[in-house]
């Protein structure tokens, strides 16, 4: 595999690893900002190679992209790139992008989380860095939405270039204070986060994986902001998606986990958990077709049961 470094994380010290680093486009503190783009993916190596490919429209170039996959055959492609590290390591999309921290090259100051379905307008890594260049005192931030296909059947990568197109060149200069982060396309200062990590509790799809993050960094200060020029549009493919009882399982034991932890209001949990539970029982009668709603609501049940019995364990969601 040309220009390809497989890693296997053991145990004990972090192996080493090679990667290519490129120059990077841009003028003055922004331009001098190595970003490193991470992708925690499985079994979608067609949609990934797409949006891996869409980086190099990219006003502000990557430094490096890692590829945080379970196998080989997870990367498609994209492997074959002379721009990307492959990593092969434990699932989970915790895991994996803990996988990918542990390795990031020694000279990046921005990590950023793409999921695999998310396809970026090419000016937002620039738009990030600019923003990380100009105010030191942030150290999350997420993008702004043009479309969000996991809330329907869910979008294509055309209809995603045409939509981003569309927009052109728009400049949002709306900055969203206390925004906490949103899993598919998330940027962190690297200096920020000090050996933080994802919580591995959180298994599988990791649901409210982002927001515990983001609580995690706030205790240490860090300020977060959604930031509007780093534009986006998010597939929400189905494909590779969790049975449905896991997920429901993880709709309503991660909110009581992150609560124990301090990460959510009591609010926040109660709203998570009514919303979910009111969809996946009214969905549950004549459920949409992309969408397991029965077995989200047997999840729902299992894990309402689980926490009368006093038992929060959110890594249950594997077992079933």
């Amino acid at each position: 595999m040309n220009g390809v470094t497989v890693l296997v994380p053991q145990a004990g010290p972090v192996a080493a690893h090679e990667t290519t680093l490129h120059p990077i486009g841009g003028h003055g503190p922004a331009g001098s900002l190595n970003i490193c783009v991470v992708f925690a993916t499985r079994g979608r190596p067609d949609i990934l190679s797409a949006v891996v490919a869409s980086l190099d429209h990219q006003t502000h170039r990557p430094a490096s992209i890692i590829l945080s996959c379970t196998s080989r055959d997870d990367a498609g492609v994209a492997a074959e790139r002379s721009d990307v590290t492959l990593m092969i390591g434990p699932a989970g999309c915790c895991a994996q992008r803990n996988t990918a921290l542990r390795h990031l090259p020694i000279d990046t100051h921005i990590v950023v989380f793409f999921d695999d379905d998310f396809v970026p307008h090419p000016n937002w890594l620039n738009a990030v860095a600019a923003t990380f260049a100009a105010r030191p005192d942030v150290s999350a931030i997420t993008g702004r939405l043009i479309a969000d296909g996991i809330k329907g059947p869910g979008l294509s990568f055309d209809d995603a270039c045409e939509m981003i197109e569309a927009f052109g060149d728009k400049d949002f200069d709306a900055i969203e204070e206390h925004y906490s982060p949103y899993g598919c396309n998330m940027a962190f200062r690297v200096e920020a986060l000090d050996g933080l990590t994802f919580d591995e509790r959180l298994v599988l799809y990791g649901w409210l994986e982002d927001r515990d993050f983001g609580a995690a960094l706030a205790r240490r200060g860090g300020r977060s902001i959604k930031l509007g020029a780093a534009l986006g549009v998010h597939l929400g493919i189905k494909t590779s998606r969790m049975p449905g009882n896991r997920l429901g399982y993880s709709q309503i034991v991660n909110p009581i986990y992150l609560f124990r932890k301090g990460h959510m209001s009591v609010r926040s949990v109660a709203d998570h958990l009514g919303r979910n539970m009111l969809s996946n029982l009214f969905g549950s009668f004549a459920p949409e077709p992309y969408v397991d709603r029965r077995g989200r609501l047997r999840g729902n049940l299992v894990g309402i049961g689980d926490l009368v019995r006093g038992r929060v364990a959110p890594e249950r969601a594997a077992q079933l």
